[in-house]
């Protein structure tokens, strides 16, 4: 069995590499890059995918997402209308926690300024202060792949950690994690990092009071996305200035607000690299692949609806 045609929508050729595309080929008739509505296959990335363009598509029965979140997509709709939608679970999970380390030493241990102060010849280490993890209570909101796996480097690094999921977690409370009330953590957090995936529930899980009740001078890091934090209690906190906010997915937030964060200094905005090492990339093909191949066999074990 193959499709006889699949719409890419939101990427382009380069998103994957040409042995990909090959086995892909070997799947469909046709492969499109321009919308038609005769297609049974739709690739997307983060496009938006309501009632509207399903209906627009009336021989669709496939979509392939080339991400992990699905919050774009109309899950339940595509489902009335038998549609399969799959994304691409835990492929960055290794990625994106050792890259939330990354932001958090970098900050600590002030490193772009001592790159700066180097390359001007200055070698003497003078007017340098840092702060370590060991010891503190490291607060992460949101158990799952990513989550899961931030809490075991914390604890390696000698952390108090404490989680808020909702369902408990046993394996990770065995290696030394505790469960906590969200309220709670956050109050007792000396870095908190949040992980849920995005969903109704979850959209400004991060509300003003939560905000409000950041233990000061923590380090708040956010790799996941923004809608889960209500942006103008989170502006209103940083302007007092003793919280750190460490975020990478300006890409899929409005200019406007990028903006109005990234004028404080204790604001630090990245772009959306946690999810770029070279390991992520291949699985994350592999995975793509593999849910179009298990779907034609008449299996989807990465179906989110």
């Amino acid at each position: 069995m193959k499709f006889k045609k699949i719409l890419v929508t939101g990427f382009d050729k380069s998103a994957l590499d040409e042995n990909v595309w090959s086995r892909i080929g070997k799947l469909a008739g046709k492969i499109v890059f321009e919308p038609t509505s005769d297609v049974d296959c739709l690739f997307s990335k983060f496009n938006k995918i309501d009632k509207k363009t399903i209906d627009s598509l009336p021989n669709l029965k496939y979509i392939g997402l080339l991400a992990t979140g699905y919050a774009t997509v109309d899950c339940e709709y595509a489902k009335s209308k038998n549609i399969i939608v799959t994304n691409i679970p835990g492929y960055a999970t290794e990625s994106v926690a050792e890259f939330v380390f990354a932001l958090i030493l970098e900050t600590l241990r002030n490193l772009e300024k001592a790159k700066q102060t180097g390359r001007r010849g200055d070698f003497s280490g003078d007017g340098f202060t840092a702060s370590e993890i060991k010891g503190k209570t490291f607060g992460i909101i949101g158990m799952g792949r990513i989550g899961t796996r931030v809490a075991e480097i914390a604890l390696g690094f000698g952390a108090k950690v404490l989680y808020w999921s909702r369902k408990r977690k046993k394996d990770i409370e065995k290696k030394g994690a505790k469960y906590q009330s969200i309220d709670i953590l956050i109050r007792k957090s000396d870095f908190l990092s949040l992980h849920p995936n995005r969903n109704k529930e979850t959209e400004k899980i991060m509300n003003e009071k939560r905000i409000n009740a950041i233990k000061p001078w923590a380090v708040f890091v956010n790799v996941s996305p923004m809608e889960l934090i209500d942006l103008n209690a989170l502006e209103k906190r940083l302007e007092k200035g003793n919280i750190t906010f460490i975020f990478d997915h300006p890409d899929e937030m409005d200019k406007r607000d990028v903006k109005r964060l990234a004028k404080y200094k204790n604001c630090i905005v990245y772009p959306p690299i946690g999810f770029v090492s070279k390991e992520a990339r291949i699985l994350k093909q592999d995975i793509f692949v593999s849910n179009l191949e298990n779907f034609l066999k008449g299996k989807s074990p990465n179906k989110v609806n």
